[in-house]
């Protein structure tokens, strides 16, 4: 191994980019009114468990529409209950008799069967759970976002940045909670907790909590015109480090250089931790080998990039 590949190895290996661990790809929809690509990447954090980030991104075709499907389940406590939900929980939002009719209404009650069958099988599942947040794409024309807990989705508009989702914490839901009998508390030094335990207030999954944690989605529509430029779908892992208006204007500003999406997501990612340079993102890098920046000690990262042609 030469030393030009030997540092590579290390740059990879320190910013969590190594190949054993993360998952990226792209692909792109043309038989729609509008063009939609995707992009996304999946970095697994050093936080001493695998990987619970798990994603979805698929183009189907059903009834003569053309579908984009597009998901990031982020699981705590194993990794059984958003590997459930990658497989089975865009299954059950289109099996609903009234998809086609009513979008908004077969979304929530898919979201609310699914997490009904997690918990009737928690002795297979376990006793984790997983925040969610889907994106559909209906023929290039619609896009419905949905999430429970705290992962997001972002859409840059006429070049300004605008959250569609809601970040479900438990400060902003204590009445519900305590209502139903549970508590919030507010350690020095920690985030709010349900219970103590989890900083969501809404989870798929969570037998232990489940009385008072709630799986019903925030659900927005947004009519895809062109106005929209791109989307942005993540996991608290990124939203934690990143302010999302200034990362996306730089994303737009990276786009209107260059037309690879698919760098985007990696441009995304190192913008995240505070590398908007390329001077900058080098001396990162020369940090990173020489251990001076504990990257490692990241949190599991699950990332799209919808780029709306």
């Amino acid at each position: 191994m030469d030393k030009k590949t030997s540092f590579l190895n290390k740059i990879k290996k320190a910013t969590c980019l190594d190949s054993s661990t993360p998952d990226s790809g792209k692909g792109r929809c043309k038989s729609c009114s509008n063009i939609v690509a995707h992009g996304f990447h999946l970095v697994e954090g050093k936080s001493g468990h695998d990987m619970e980030d798990y994603h979805v991104a698929e183009y189907r075709n059903k009834k003569s529409h053309v579908l984009g499907l597009f998901a990031i389940f982020d699981g705590h406590l194993g990794n059984s209950v958003p590997s459930y939900l990658k497989d089975n929980l865009f299954n059950n939002i289109l099996e609903e008799p009234n998809f086609w009719n009513d979008p908004k209404t077969a979304i929530k009650n898919a979201y609310r069967a699914t997490d009904k069958y997690i918990l009737e099988n928690s002795m297979k599942l376990g006793p984790g759970g997983s925040t969610a947040v889907t994106a559909i794409v209906i023929d290039g024309k619609d896009l419905w976002v949905a999430n429970i807990g705290d992962s997001r989705a972002v859409v840059c508009e006429r070049g300004s940045a605008n959250q569609l989702t809601v970040d479900h914490e438990p400060d902003s839901e204590r009445r519900r909670i305590e209502r139903q009998g549970g508590f919030v508390t507010n350690l020095a030094g920690d985030v709010p907790r349900v219970n103590g335990q989890l900083a969501v207030a809404r989870a798929f999954g969570d037998q232990s909590l489940k009385a008072h944690l709630s799986s019903e989605p925030d659900i927005r529509h947004v009519p895809i015109d062109s106005t929209i430029e791109f989307v942005i779908l993540a996991s608290d892992g990124l939203w934690k480090v990143s302010c999302y208006a200034n990362l996306l204007t730089t994303v737009f500003s990276f786009l209107s250089v260059h037309s690879s999406f698919f760098s985007a997501v990696h441009v995304i990612f190192y913008v995240c931790i505070g590398i908007s340079k390329i001077i900058d993102l080098l001396f990162f890098l020369k940090q990173c080998v020489n251990e001076t920046i504990p990257v490692s000690k990241m949190l599991d990262i699950g990332l799209f990039f919808l780029n709306i042609i």
